[in-house]
């Protein structure tokens, strides 16, 4: 098993839309250099305002 992390020590970004900090998931570990937005709400509303 793999060893847990606590998660203060998981990598952050910050929301290209909305500005907050989010914190690494799993469902992301594939493509963590493409993910820019925190929720898909985010995502959605930006891809409206452009």
């Amino acid at each position: 098993m793999a060893k847990m992390r606590k998660k203060a020590d998981l990598p952050q970004k910050l929301c290209a839309h909305c500005g907050r900090p989010f914190v690494w998931r799993r469902k992301w570990a594939r493509d963590w250099g493409a993910v820019k937005y925190c929720s898909d709400r985010c995502r959605s509303e930006a891809r409206a305002g452009a």
